[in-house]
């Protein structure tokens, strides 16, 4: 017997309005949301509880676009190659094709909720429509934070990599007879975020444009990267035979071997494709997101694990054998060493330029989700200031406010890199563990006290096969949560430190401290802002419906069926 009761006087009787709800014994009064028979994205829009602010102008594409930019797959494993070749080439190569699969499985469990529920909230909003009445609140509101950091650490790792890569192409380009210091490169970053900002608060049409265009320049990126560097390693150098590329594991770290793979292996893959909620982060400037966001997500993720793979491959040929002098190369990129010695100077200036930029379009891109998090978390008076934060630039249709709130948190968070380099490390973790935490949570609540109430969306394996998938990602991202905790020697002292833990269970008690003090006052979960006469043209709007035949829509075997 079920128990999911409907109610079709939700709309008085409840806090958050909708066109109808319904009552779970385990997650009490909910929204009714059906993605699959909502006649579009307005009326699906407004089963969750919100009225249109943003304009559509997303093609699938373009959402893939979003998180294919963000992961740049070139810049990312520039960024991360010194901590993949700490195991040695293999471990780099085999360490990446293992937690692609995994993270696989992750994309599929977001992608579900994403297309149950597609959302600008996201993670928070999951969180709270399948939590337990008397969690609710608190667990919504600690995701949306921790959601929220993640994102802000993305911002900071990608801004810190463009850094590096910019000052590795001026020291390439003065052959050696150039100091970099912490204090170049937070000035660096800090002028990488302040063009960030700019870019992301440009018209959304724009915006959507730019991912097509950050689809292109990456692309680009990837084939002059399998012609020339083979080339230029042909006629400089030898390659690397097959014993090397695939099987040489060389551990540099004072851990285990086993650990070392699977520290050392996995955080280059885990890092590069990760932020792929910003997908559900763009929900609402998505056309058709029950589809656009599963695709874009899965594609993403997809793309980057198999090209990734055959460009760790050709690095792995083409790379000075020697793995601890290119992983001590005085240009701080272990990738400009490398085209260095196989393209020499001009080339490997030329090449670093070009994948600094695309890393600055995925700067853009990851400010642009973050900012759509926090105005959504705003909208909902989750967010500091929210009543100043959640106001949107009709003119240009983008929360402007949220994108310049994202870019000083971004900055407060980047000033890690003035205290060295092994605090700017906790940049890249800090994504992870934060991101992790908040992806699992709303999946797991909705195998508990939401198993009742989860209707899915047009993207959807089936009972079986999904809780499979699931429980996978749940046990591999708990694994990765304490695998990113880990400092990189087994006797840390102040400055060999993982600091992610610190600041991530800080932001997190601080979090809990504040919502009791004070935002519990205020943040009451998801606010719906439809007013009676968007309530009523949403109702209009569909053919044939009334209130009544809306309260009919669900059976109560339908929700068990997917339990």
């Amino acid at each position: 017997m079920s128990d999911v009761k409907t109610s079709s006087s939700a709309v008085e009787a409840h806090p958050v309005l909708s066109l109808r709800s319904v009552t779970s014994k385990h997650a009490g009064v909910v929204n009714y949301i059906n993605a699959q028979e909502a006649h579009d994205e307005s009326e699906l829009l407004a089963q969750i509880g919100y009225k249109e602010e943003l304009n559509r102008n997303m093609s699938s594409l373009q959402v893939f676009g979003i998180a294919f930019s963000i992961m740049g797959l070139l810049p990312s494993i520039a960024s991360t190659m010194i901590t993949g070749l700490t195991g040695g080439p293999a471990t780099f190569l085999w360490g990446w094709f293992l937690g692609g699969f995994f993270i696989v499985a992750i994309g599929y469990s977001m992608a579900e909720l994403a297309s149950a529920i597609p959302t600008s909230g996201g993670l928070y909003y999951w969180t709270y429509y399948y939590a337990p009445p008397k969690w609710k609140t608190l667990l919504s509101f600690v995701i949306g934070i921790s959601n929220s950091l993640a994102l802000a650490g993305g911002v900071c790792s990608i801004t810190y990599g463009l850094a590096v890569q910019i000052l590795s192409a001026v020291f390439t380009a003065n052959d050696g007879d150039f100091n970099i210091t912490d204090g170049e490169i937070y000035g660096v970053f800090a002028a990488g975020i302040v063009l960030e900002l700019t870019v992301a608060c440009l018209a959304s049409g724009f915006v959507a444009k730019l991912q097509s265009a950050s689809i292109i320049a990456n692309n680009i990126l990837i084939v002059i990267f399998f012609i020339a560097l083979p080339i230029g390693t042909a006629k400089n150098r030898s390659f690397n035979d097959g014993k090397f590329i695939f099987g040489h594991f060389e551990n540099m770290t004072d851990w285990s071997d086993g650990w070392t793979f699977l520290s050392c292996g996995l955080m280059p893959v885990v890092w590069t494709i990760a932020s792929f909620d910003s997908c559900v982060h763009m929900s609402e400037e998505a056309k058709d997101p029950s589809r656009s966001v599963p695709r874009g997500i899965l594609g993403a993720i997809t793309g980057c694990w198999f090209l990734g793979f055959f460009i760790i491959i050709v690095l792995n040929a083409c790379m000075n054998p020697d793995i601890a002098e290119v992983i001590s190369t005085p240009s701080g990129q272990p990738l400009t060493q490398v085209f260095y010695d196989s393209l020499g100077r001009n080339w490997a200036v030329a090449f670093i330029s070009l994948t600094a930029f695309c890393q600055f379009l995925m700067g853009c891109s990851i400010m642009t989700a973050i900012s759509r998090q926090l105005w959504a978390f705003a909208r909902d008076d989750g967010f500091v200031f929210s009543s100043f934060v959640k106001v949107v630039n009709k003119r240009l249709s983008v929360p402007l406010r949220a994108v310049v709130a994202s870019a000083i948190i971004s900055l407060l968070i980047g000033l890690l890199i003035l205290v060295g380099s092994t605090a700017a490390s906790a940049l890249f973790s800090i994504g992870i563990v934060g991101n992790y935490v908040a992806w699992m949570t709303p999946v797991i609540l909705r195998y508990t006290s939401g198993k009742d109430i989860f209707v899915p969306g047009k993207f959807h394996y089936g009972a079986k096969m999904s809780f499979c998938i699931n429980f996978t990602a749940l046990a591999f991202q708990a694994f990765l949560i304490v695998l990113a905790c880990f400092p990189s020697t087994r006797h840390p002292d102040k400055d060999t430190m993982n600091y992610a833990v610190v600041i991530n269970c800080g932001i997190w008690i601080l979090s809990v401290v504040y919502y009791f003090t004070y935002k519990r006052k205020y943040y009451t979960g998801p606010k719906s802002n439809l007013d009676e006469e968007v309530y009523l043209d949403t109702i209009n709007g569909v053919e044939g419906s009334s209130e009544d035949q809306i309260d009919t829509v669900l059976s109560s075997s339908k929700a068990d069926k997917y339990a």
